[in-house]
C-alpha cells in the first residue's frame, strides 16, 4: 500500500451512470453539433452539386459538337442558325474581361482609399457611420444598380460623350466598379486592421508622419490581405449578371473602345436559358459557358484564399 487515494471506479455493467448523463442537455449538445457539422459542410456539398449538374448538362456538348479552337477564337456566336451554327465565345469572353477590367479600374483605387481612410484616420462616430454606409451600398440588389446604369448614366454618357448609344463598356464598367467597391472595401479595412499597432507605434517614433506609416508600414504589411480582395472583386465583377445585362447593351461583337456595346457570359447564359429546347446542343453550348464561368471564379477565388491563409502564416 502506498497510502495514496485511490480514484473511484465508475459502475460497471449495468450502465446506468452512462445512461444518467444523457440528459436534455446531453442530447441539446449533441443536436447543435450535428447542426453546426452540417453547416460547416453544406458550401462543399452546394459547390460540387452545382459542379456536377453544370457539368452533367454540358457534357454532351464537350463530347460531340465541342471545338475549342472555335469556342476560344472565333467571335461569332450564332446557335440558332439553322444552316451553319457556331458556337464562338471570344466576344463575349472578350466583353466580359472589358467590363471586369473597367470596373476594377473604378473600383481599386475608391475602394483602398475608403479603407485606408476608416483603418487609419477615420475615428468614433464618423468610423461606424461609414461603415454602416459601405455595408448598406454591398445590400443595394444588383437589378437596382442596373436601373440605375439604363435610366441615369445611359442619359448621362449620350450627353456628356456625344455617343449614340450610352449602354456600353462604359456604362456597365463603371455599375459594376461600384457594385465590386463595397466588399473590396470591408476585406482591404480588415486587412488593415490585422497589422499590429506596434508597427505603427514604431514607425511613429521613429519620426514618421501619419501617411508616411500608412504608405510604408500599414500597406506592405498588409499586402497581401488587398491583393486578396481585389481579387475578390475581380471575381465579383466576373460573375455579375443583371446589372452587365442591362447596362452594357448586350451586343456581340468585340470591344475597341469603351463606348462600344458588348455581351458578357453571364448575361448570354440569362438572356437565352430560358429560350433554348433542353437537350438541344444551344441548351448545352450554354452550360459549357457556365462551366468555363465556374471554373474561372473557382480559380479566383481560391488564388484569393490562398493569400489571405498566407497572412496567417506569416
Amino acid at each position: 500500500m502506498d497510502g495514496g487515494v485511490a480514484p473511484p471506479r465508475s459502475p460497471q455493467g449495468d450502465g446506468t451512470a452512462a445512461l444518467d448523463r444523457r440528459d436534455l442537455d446531453w442530447w441539446i449538445d449533441r443536436a447543435v453539433q450535428v447542426l453546426v457539422f452540417l453547416g460547416g459542410i453544406s458550401a462543399i456539398v452546394f459547390i460540387l452539386g452545382i459542379f456536377v449538374f453544370i457539368t452533367r448538362e454540358g457534357f454532351g456538348f464537350l463530347t460531340t459538337a465541342f471545338d475549342a479552337g472555335e469556342l476560344f477564337t472565333s467571335p461569332r456566336w450564332r446557335p440558332t442558325s439553322e444552316n451553319n451554327p457556331t458556337y464562338g465565345a471570344l466576344a463575349l469572353i472578350a466583353g466580359t474581361a472589358s467590363v471586369t477590367g473597367l470596373a476594377m479600374v473604378v473600383a481599386v483605387p475608391f475602394s483602398l482609399g475608403a479603407a485606408i481612410y476608416v483603418a487609419e484616420f477615420a475615428r468614433g462616430r464618423t468610423r461606424e457611420v461609414l461603415k454602416v454606409s459601405v455595408e448598406l451600398l454591398a445590400a443595394i440588389p444588383s437589378v437596382v444598380w442596373g436601373f440605375i446604369g439604363l435610366s441615369i448614366m445611359n442619359p448621362l454618357i449620350i450627353k456628356v460623350f456625344h455617343v449614340p448609344v450610352g449602354l456600353n463598356v462604359l456604362n456597365s464598367g463603371l455599375i459594376l466598379g461600384l457594385m465590386a467597391a463595397p466588399i473590396m472595401t470591408t476585406i482591404a479595412e480588415d486587412a488593415l486592421k490585422a497589422v499590429p499597432d506596434t508597427y505603427r507605434e514604431a514607425a511613429e517614433a521613429l519620426g514618421a508622419t501619419r501617411w508616411q506609416v500608412v504608405y510604408r508600414v500599414a500597406l506592405p504589411a498588409a499586402k497581401n490581405g488587398l491583393v486578396a480582395a481585389i481579387l475578390l472583386g475581380v471575381g465579383r465583377g466576373f460573375g455579375e449578371t443583371m446589372a452587365v445585362l442591362m447596362a452594357s447593351g448586350h451586343s456581340i461583337h468585340l470591344p475597341t473602345s469603351p463606348f462600344d456595346s458588348v455581351r458578357a457570359l453571364t448575361a448570354t447564359i440569362a438572356a437565352e436559358l430560358g429560350e433554348t429546347a433542353v437537350g438541344s446542343d444551344h441548351y448545352r453550348a450554354l452550360f459549357t459557358l457556365g462551366i468555363l464561368l465556374f471554373a474561372v471564379t473557382f480559380v479566383i477565388n481560391l488564388s484569393a484564399d490562398v493569400i489571405v491563409r498566407g497572412i496567417g502564416k506569416k
